[in-house]
């Protein structure tokens, strides 16, 4: 008898990795397409080279993807805090912890993104 613990596909667990997935992958998708363009677009009407335009468009997504790390941690950290004392002062703001994870990992993949697509476009435009 076979005692491993297997996950069917339609198991709680697949949808919510489904759905971090989407979330964060969406946001990659997209980081990555605008920082490709971005390096295109900068090379055609800057006169600076592929190693200065590279170079600013990754410090640009790793600036994005370091901020949306340190919002996540932050909401994760005082986000219970944060709403408990909204609630109290009757702010009438519809802030939720929730909601700020979910802003903070869609900045955070964007810059992932980002960083990945001038990784991609530098190493093909570079030979």
């Amino acid at each position: 008898m076979d005692r491993t613990p297997r996950l069917r596909s339609n198991g709680p667990l697949w949808s919510w990795i489904r759905d971090r997935v989407r979330l964060v992958g969406s946001a990659a998708l997209g980081g990555g397409v605008l920082a490709v363009l971005g390096v295109v677009v900068l090379l055609l009407v800057t006169p600076s080279g592929l190693a200065v335009v590279s170079t600013q468009a990754f410090s640009l997504g790793a600036l994005c993807f370091g901020f949306g790390l340190l919002g996540w941690s932050g909401s994760v950290l005082a986000g219970s805090s944060v709403e408990n004392a909204q609630r109290y002062l009757d702010t009438g703001t519809n802030w939720s912890e929730d909601d700020s994870r979910r802003a903070m990992a869609r900045i955070g993949g964007f810059g992932f993104g980002g960083m990945v697509g001038v990784i991609a476009v530098s190493s093909i435009l570079w030979v």
